[in-house]
């Protein structure tokens, strides 16, 4: 199930990122920010009223971490789409399932605690191996900034992802992780957008009816994505919810054939095939191992406690 939400997640967050391609012929990056903070605030907040739900939470500081990291990361991506063609920003920020990857390498070589699943790593970097060559992408020698805030952007993705997973082991549900982030999103859009106004020196612009429809298609996508994103790294496996976020360069790659006309040659179905190839892998994987992992607690119920 856990796969599902994933896949679900990616699929959202295509859907937001081609009504923000859409909505950023009319409003700054600051503004599309704002709006997508704020429609997903304004509905956690009637949603988990009408349900009694609290947002005091024992974990200020954790929240406060990953809204930090969160927002940061998306102001890195969105100045290295600026600066960089859109196929090399997008696949710098498809990095953060291999610094995932990379972390739990790590912590279980640290520790000496953990056996290393070699299948689910090789997995993600076969998945990133699928967005090359989806995306191909090529960095000039004086786009290096762009290309460094990308890469950055990447890092702090992983981290807030390990920081989302972190809450949900300590109890936190996921719309009290996303209000918090979508609130911190509002406020940092907000303050952008009144410190960086347009050549023209408007801060923000007029909403019209097509305008006000592709802000909300932004917003509620983007929660929806964040709420399934947030469920899948609580009760999935790491690397495996990682390897499923490359669906999402699936879906955005059917969102431009569709919506801005775009063509797929042999080379991008190819990567899309290694990106659909790896992620059924992981979760057949991932499926098996803990099938074995069951089985084996029932035979030895003792040890199991130990």
């Amino acid at each position: 199930m856990a796969s599902l939400w994933m896949v679900f997640a990616s699929f959202a967050f295509a859907a937001m990122g081609a009504a923000v391609k859409l909505a950023s012929g009319v409003f700054s990056t600051s503004e599309l920010l704002m709006y997508r903070g704020l429609i997903g605030t304004a509905m956690l907040f009637l949603v988990a009223r009408h349900q009694g739900g609290s947002f005091k939470s024992q974990f200020p500081r954790e929240h406060l971490w990953r809204s930090a990291v969160g927002v940061i990361s998306l102001w890195l991506w969105f100045y290295a789409i600026g600066q960089l063609p859109l196929a090399t920003a997008v696949t710098l920020n498809y990095m953060a399932p291999i610094w995932i990857a990379a972390g739990v390498f790590a912590a279980a070589w640290w520790h000496g605690k953990k056996r290393v699943e070699w299948q689910l790593v090789l997995a993600v970097l076969m998945s990133f191996v699928g967005v090359m060559l989806v995306l191909r992408p090529a960095i000039d020698s004086d786009q290096w900034l762009g290309g460094v805030s990308g890469l950055l952007s990447s890092i702090i993705s992983a981290m807030a992802y390990m920081q989302v997973r972190r809450l949900g082991q300590m109890g936190e549900p996921e719309y009290r992780v996303v209000f918090y982030f979508s609130l911190t999103t509002t406020v940092a859009g907000f303050a952008g957008s009144l410190l960086s106004p347009d050549a023209a020196g408007v801060r923000f612009h007029p909403i019209d009816l097509h305008a006000g429809a592709l802000l909300a298609a932004m917003g509620v996508s983007a929660l929806f994505a964040q709420m399934a994103m947030t469920r899948a790294y609580r009760v999935g496996k790491v690397l495996v919810v990682a390897n499923l976020q490359y669906t999402g360069i699936v879906f955005s790659s059917l969102w431009g054939v569709l919506l801005f006309g775009d063509s797929l040659d042999w080379h991008v179905w190819l990567g899309i095939a290694v990106i659909l190839a790896s992620g059924v892998a992981a979760t057949f994987y991932n499926t098996g191992s803990a099938a074995k992992t069951v089985a084996a607690e029932k035979k030895e119920p003792i040890t199991s406690e130990t």
